[in-house]
């Protein structure tokens, strides 16, 4: 069990952040904003594919005009992504934002900072506070060691908290991200040790998604098992479904949320395997893509690891010379020829 960190809640619509709540799954549209058709269709392929927030990009007037179209047509919380423009921001909030992200290093003055505030208070809508590496003024400029960086984060994440602090605005959600899986992870654990607001976790880019995977899961992983983080967005380049089926995978394995689909086991094969595990695996995986109960099926290569992997899944298909075993909830319940283990198997699925 992981011991979540304590912090505050705050609401992003009807969306609640907290400990007290599941981790939050978030992604971000790649498409004009100004193309309405066209982001409402990515927002929606988002949410069917389980993402719970989804945030847009406003740097112009146009686009938050079309926010509020956006906002009205979806049925999840859309959050604003505002850099250098307060009037953005606050064209955000007026057009029905649940949230506004705010990057420090972008937004300095205190007027215009003060100005976000009153809005946001008058509409009682949430900020992310997010702080990229790659902003700040100092590390700019010129070469600065690991841990400066970290401290200069922190440092700017501190100014920026007291102005609100100051304003008694506490709707805010906090974020530090770097393209450096060991430097995010540090910098967040100085924020969770600082501050008792919600966290949202990411790198601020982790490559195609291919590439995006490991460092992702190696440093959203490490938080979230630590109890660090309240919501996650992983960056990817391309689809941002593509984000949302990894965030998932990353929280399905730290049993911070319910598999919604079959989990498949596959033996890694070796000297002793004696039929095609690889082809049997993908032909299952292709077979049971549709399926939506949460499931734990194995594809074993032989009699080492083979039964107990059948005993721990709800069904399995054991290879032998030529012939598969299939087991049903750990019990054997037939043999078959190699050419049709797989119907066999899912011959058994549909018992389920």
């Amino acid at each position: 069990m992981i011991n979540r960190r304590k912090t505050k809640t705050v609401n992003v619509g009807s969306i609640k952040l907290g400990y007290k709540n599941p981790v939050v799954i978030q992604s971000m549209t790649k498409v004009p904003t100004v193309d309405t058709p066209w982001c409402i269709r990515q927002v929606n392929q988002l949410i069917q594919a389980g993402c719970q927030l989804v945030r847009i990009a406003v740097p112009r007037r146009a686009d938050t005009l079309a926010l509020a179209e956006i906002i009205r047509k979806v049925k999840v919380p859309i959050i604003a992504d505002v850099h250098f423009s307060p009037d953005r921001a606050i064209e955000a909030i007026e057009a029905g934002a649940a949230k506004i992200r705010l990057n420090p290093g972008n937004i300095k003055k205190r007027e215009d900072i003060r100005r976000i505030i009153d809005a946001a208070k008058m509409h009682r809508i949430a900020i992310r506070i997010g702080v990229n590496e790659a902003s700040i003024a100092d590390y700019q400029k010129r070469q600065v060691p690991t841990q400066r960086r970290i401290a200069l984060m922190l440092k700017e994440m501190k100014k920026y908290v007291r102005i609100f602090e100051d304003r008694n605005f506490d709707r805010l959600v906090l974020s530090a991200k770097s393209s450096d899986a060991l430097r995010t992870i540090e910098i967040n654990r100085m924020i969770a040790a600082t501050f008792d607001y919600p966290i949202h976790l990411g790198l601020t880019h982790a490559g195609l998604p291919e590439d995006a995977r490991i460092p992702s899961a190696v440093s959203l992983g490490t938080l979230l098992a630590e109890g660090i983080g309240d919501t996650i967005r992983v960056s990817a380049a391309g689809n941002p479904v593509d984000e949302t089926i990894i965030a998932r995978q990353i929280l399905t394995a730290l049993g911070l949320r319910e598999k919604s689909g079959p989990e498949l086991v596959v033996c890694p094969t070796c000297g002793r395997t004696e039929i095609d595990v690889i082809k049997l695996a993908r032909r299952v995986q292709k077979a049971i893509r549709r399926v939506d109960k949460p499931l734990r099926i194995a594809v074993m290569g032989c009699i080492v690891n083979g039964p107990g992997e059948a005993a721990d899944a709800d069904l399995a298909l054991c290879g032998g010379k030529n012939k598969a075993y299939i087991y049903r909830k750990g019990r054997r319940v037939s043999i078959v020829p190699e050419s049709e283990a797989v119907t066999a198997l899912l011959n058994q699925l549909q018992k389920f």
